[in-house]
């Protein structure tokens, strides 16, 4: 298994403070976070927990996953979630050519906007790097574009098979904070995790006053 920080560490976030981590505020508002989607079944189950506490989130598409399920895609915007740009076959950018890099994410770019017509949702400009792995290089042509690079300062590591569930609902509860961006999954490899994290960390969020923001 691969070394991954549960709550990023503060000075990862000072050496790379080009990229978003987590949204300080005084309101208690934090942002739910889903990459991968959208996936069958998964991803509706999702925005049925959400709308059972009024929440609102964030999530991070695959381009080929938006082509394989539009009506799922439209769904996340007719209930008014944000769109992020999680590129189209979710590439490692450690591994990808820059060029290479740039033309996945336009892609899947391209997907968003095309499924985006009929509800008229404004083109997103929210991204973040599958893995978290991204070269200096490929994130200066993004914020050239406009973009913002959204990271996480809570990793609920639900795509992780070798944790219990009830370690993954305790890598979000001990660790969230206002302002905090966690990170879910909306696949199949982390739904075993999922099914069983992401109602009892609403059911807390509800409890403690914490107001479920997209980005």
């Amino acid at each position: 298994m691969s070394f991954y920080w549960i709550k990023t560490n503060s000075l990862i976030k000072k050496l790379f403070s080009q990229y978003i981590w987590d949204l300080p505020n005084t309101e208690k508002k934090v942002y739910l976070t889903f990459d991968d989607g959208p996936t069958p079944e998964i991803t509706e189950w999702v925005l049925e927990q959400l709308e059972l506490h009024n929440a609102k989130a964030t999530f991070f598409c695959i381009g080929k996953n938006i082509e394989a399920n539009p009506s799922i895609f439209e769904k996340l915007l007719q209930r008014r979630h944000s769109i992020g740009n999680h590129t189209f076959n979710h590439l490692n950018g450690w591994k990808t050519t820059a060029e290479d890099y740039s033309t996945n994410i336009s892609l899947c770019a391209d997907s968003i906007k095309n499924h985006s017509i009929e509800i008229n949702n404004p083109q997103s400009k929210l991204f973040r790097p599958p893995y978290g792995k991204i070269k200096s290089i490929q994130a200066k042509k993004l914020k050239s574009q406009g973009y913002k690079i959204i990271m996480w300062d809570v990793l609920s590591a639900d795509f992780d098979q070798t944790i219990t569930k009830e370690r993954c609902l305790k890598n979000v509860v001990s660790n969230i904070k206002p302002g905090s961006i966690i990170v879910f999954h909306d696949s199949v490899k982390a739904f075993k995790n999922l099914e069983y994290t992401l109602p009892k960390v609403l059911k807390y969020l509800d409890e403690n006053n914490f107001q479920c923001e997209a980005i």
